[in-house]
């Protein structure tokens, strides 16, 4: 660890501990949440980052007058440890030892534990409050962060330009959105929705924004009335020209910061409104309380609305998969052909090389506007923490002795993309290929599967995870997650993975498919394909693909696929010819018919780990 960040976080924690003490504070919950509880959050948000040095994009952080610790989940084990200094920073985990948990035992008798009411949703606040039940410690609501007050160089609040999203590409106006909503609202005698998630209202407006990098989204908060008014807490400024003439004559501008004020206003004895619990800050739902009405609480209607993409959304999204997938065949040339040469040469192919490279082959393509997230581009041990992010100065080379995993995702005009492939050049480290094929065979597994209607993602996740399991290995991350439309990378409601999530998995939602295996200090394997949810002549709901990559074959062992899973991955190999090979240049075309060749069982021990 380096000693001048091990002093900058101690002078910072001086300084918080110093900023606790005269508002009677004896210990603070800091979340990676910003006042969306979004996962991607603007630099001026990065308050755990900035007391603890962990920059992952899933934690919190308990401060004590005399410990830290901070929580991360199994994607962020490795990072958090080479991230934060051990002399300062006690680690566990998110879920296996919940912040909670652990507070409720190190709370004394009197404490007062503040926390941020904008930062953290009525959830989580619920499980803390349970926790303490049993202390005699008590949890503070504040209404300004005290670690904003220590942030002497803390960055300025976003201010990205506001467009348009043309109806060519939403398919659904706004006019007709707010329609359906109002119908839901009235169904659950609702007087007052309260949206605070960017992604839901850039939807539900058909507008696009640029205020948090990867998402193309306005930070932004929404109020609707039962009678259809609604009320939009957004800065005018940000708008780009003619913005204002295409918004619906519902809809009034306010500046963000007014607010829970107009909240306060609207709010009447006895009103019921609609408040997602989770991804909400607690402040709303105390509000509501205070003002004696009622909060109603369970997942936003416009969650669910657009997690079911239309046909226009459905097409776009299809559409730009092409692109990406071509792009992928491009990138995948270079690299099958840049990585031995420029070894051989004594200047290797660097991990922020390769990401630049992924970058540079999207931007050719038509549509393409951004990343949807910052590559994940790592080769040997790297590739072992699950969102590992190069360092541009110093990032490791990419050998052929070694293996390599880039995780990438693009944001284009139609929609949004997500692909993970693992790669090898020579030699594979020891278990890597039983591995590779368990990790292969898992995605097969669940991309073939068909499922009733009334399906969760919980009930599917072991199908996925038993190639794996019968070799006893694991991943610690989700399965699937739930992809937007030129929106969120990772979209709520619907995920696949071992957490209950009551969420029926429907026709229309987009997800991926992602089981990966991870070595500490030698490799990672991960496949990720995204998949469209249809519904067959059965009545049953299968997994529709949309990703056209290829998957490597050099390290399967053939004679532990079964004639199915040869038939499914020769089958998918040439759809992706057929796809997307005219539009390669003449050397990807070659990397494809290459990488597409049908593969044959071959018998066991064809080929040994080195």
């Amino acid at each position: 660890m380096n000693n001048n960040k091990s002093a900058t976080l101690a002078n910072r924690l001086i300084a918080l501990r110093e900023e606790l003490t005269p508002r009677g504070l004896d210990a603070l919950i800091v979340p990676r949440f910003d006042a969306h509880q979004g996962e991607y959050i603007a630099p001026h948000d990065e308050r755990l980052g900035f007391i603890t040095g962990f920059t992952g994009s899933a934690g919190v952080a308990i401060v004590t007058a005399d410990r830290v610790r901070l929580f991360v989940d199994g994607r962020y084990t490795v990072q958090a440890q080479n991230q934060c200094p051990a002399e300062l920073i006690e680690r566990d985990h998110l879920f296996d030892h919940p912040p909670e948990t652990w507070l409720s035992g190190a709370a004394e008798a009197g404490w007062s534990i503040g926390y941020d009411a904008m930062l953290l949703p009525p959830r989580w606040v619920e499980r803390f409050e349970q926790a303490l039940a049993g202390t005699e410690a008590r949890l503070v609501p504040l209404s300004g962060n005290p670690v904003d007050a220590v942030w002497h160089d803390q960055p300025d609040e976003p201010f990205g330009r506001i467009s348009a999203f043309p109806l060519q590409f939403a398919g659904e106006s706004a006019h007709d959105k707010r329609r359906d909503l109002l119908v839901d609202m009235s169904v659950r005698e609702a007087d007052l929705l309260v949206e605070t998630q960017p992604d839901n209202i850039a939807w539900l407006l058909n507008v696009r924004g640029d205020d948090v990098a990867y998402n193309p989204m306005p930070q932004s908060f929404l109020i609707l009335e039962k009678n259809g008014a609604a009320h939009w807490f957004v800065e005018a400024g940000k708008f780009e020209d003619g913005l204002s003439d295409v918004l619906p004559d519902w809809l009034s501008i306010h500046p963000k910061p007014a607010f829970l004020s107009l909240l306060s206003e609207k709010l009447d004895a006895g009103a019921k409104v609609l408040i997602d619990p989770d991804l909400s800050p607690a402040a709303v739902t105390q509000l509501v309380r205070a003002a004696q009405a009622e909060p109603v609480a369970g997942r936003s209607p416009v969650t669910l609305s657009k997690a079911r993409k239309n046909a226009t959304e459905l097409e776009g999204i299809r559409a730009c998969h092409i692109e990406d997938a071509v792009a992928w065949a491009e990138f995948g040339a270079w690299l099958a052909s840049a990585v031995p040469a420029r070894a051989a040469d004594g200047a290797p192919v660097t991990e922020y090389e390769a990401e630049e490279k992924i970058l540079a082959c999207r931007q050719a393509r038509s549509g393409f506007l951004s990343e949807s997230f910052r590559t994940i581009s790592c080769a040997g041990g790297n590739a072992a923490m699950c969102h590992y992010a190069a360092d541009p100065r110093a990032s490791a080379s990419i050998l052929p002795s070694a293996c390599y995993l880039m995780d990438s995702g693009g944001q284009y005009e139609t929609g949004t993309t997500d692909a993970t492939r693992s790669f090898t050049f020579g030699t594979l480290p020891e278990g890597y290929a039983e591995a590779y094929t368990a990790v292969f065979k898992a995605l097969v597994a669940l991309a073939t599967l068909k499922f009733p209607k009334g399906t969760q993602g919980h009930h599917i996740d072991a199908i996925c995870r038993r190639p794996l399991w019968d070799l006893g290995l694991d991943y610690d991350h989700g399965t699937g997650h739930g992809i937007g439309h030129r929106l969120s990378v990772h979209e709520q409601p619907q995920r696949i993975g071992k957490p209950h999530n009551p969420v029926d998995l429907a026709p229309g939602m987009v997800m991926s498919i992602e089981p990966g295996h991870y070595k500490a200090g030698s490799y990672g394997i991960r496949l990720e394909n995204l998949f469209e949810i249809v519904e067959t002549d059965s009545g049953y709901l299968a997994f529709d693909n949309l990703t056209w990559i290829p998957i490597q074959t050099d390290a399967l062992l053939t004679d532990r696929l079964s004639e199915a899973e040869l038939s499914w991955l020769n089958d998918y190999h040439a759809e992706v010819e057929e796809r997307i090979a005219a539009r390669c240049s003449d050397e990807a075309q070659r990397w494809l018919q290459s990488s597409c060749a049908p593969l044959a069982a071959k018998p066991a021990g064809w080929r040994q780990a080195g």
